[in-house]
């Protein structure tokens, strides 16, 4: 039997994981996950959100318990897969929280769909991330010998040294959650990443925004969060010291403050 709080439905072509939690009048926050993670990565940030506030956490195709296709994706498909399931659920004015690739789903969204939003919160991301040619290379070695092959590195650039050195036990628990991710959705999404170029569209975006990023993000370096948060009139670039690529693993209290001042910036 499924556990009380898994919740899955079909949006388009596959089968998403999702969590719906808190009043359904309550204002909304929608999350959406990084690379090789699921929507357990919110849960420090989760509980220390207002009461009252609905809280929407989904698995992004390929990733969590939802389908993982085969083949290329698209980010085309990603932002469709967010706007569909916002649809589902028929929310409105939504805060959307993207880390990372969900930070690049965030900036589509606001471009294609920028009437069911209120703002976003773009977390160590950026418009265009990489190389078509560093994707492509990684995408070759996941391919040849799985995520295990790059999870030294990809841990090096998630986490702070400092994280890596003292906290060996909850490190473990999120190797697994890496290298359990469907090759095919790590590939997929890493195609995705490689072929996306947001720098246009989000230059020109006129909605409520705050930009955050880990100081020792190996992924996504400050300065390249700050680039983009430049392209959006009056958003705002939070730099939260002392961790990687995953802020809301490393510093949740930080960050759910971040998220919490927004939220009541945009009254609520």
């Amino acid at each position: 039997m499924l556990g009380a709080d898994m919740q899955f439905v079909k949006l388009r072509d596959i089968h998403v994981q999702y969590r719906d939690e808190g009043p359904r009048d309550g204002p909304c926050i929608v999350f959406a996950n990084s690379l090789g993670t699921d929507l357990r990565i919110w849960d420090d940030v989760v509980d220390q959100l207002p009461e009252g506030t609905r809280v929407v956490r989904y698995d992004m195709r390929g990733h969590g318990l939802s389908d993982a296709p085969s083949g290329a994706y698209d980010m085309g498909d990603l932002v469709a897969d967010a706007a569909a399931l916002i649809d589902h659920l028929d929310l409105h004015e939504v805060l959307f929280v993207g880390l990372s690739i969900g930070g690049i789903i965030a900036q589509g969204l606001a471009a294609e769909r920028p009437e069911v939003l209120r703002g976003i919160v773009l977390m160590d991301t950026a418009a265009k991330i990489g190389t078509e040619a560093m994707w492509e290379d990684r995408i070759k070695a996941v391919r040849a010998g799985g995520i295990e092959a790059l999870e030294v590195s990809i841990l090096e650039r998630w986490f702070s040294k400092r994280y890596r050195t003292e906290e060996p036990v909850k490190l473990a628990v999120w190797r697994n959650m890496l290298v359990r991710t469907p090759v095919d959705g790590y590939a997929g999404c890493s195609q995705a990443i490689a072929r996306t170029d947001l720098m246009e569209s989000t230059s020109r975006l006129r909605l409520p925004a705050i930009a955050i990023g880990g100081s020792e993000d190996g992924s996504t370096p400050p300065d390249l969060v700050r680039e983009t948060a430049g392209l959006i009139p009056g958003c705002t670039f939070h730099l939260v010291r002392g961790v990687g690529h995953l802020p809301c693993i490393e510093a949740p209290d930080e960050v759910a403050a971040l998220i919490n001042g927004f939220a009541k910036a945009l009254g609520s």
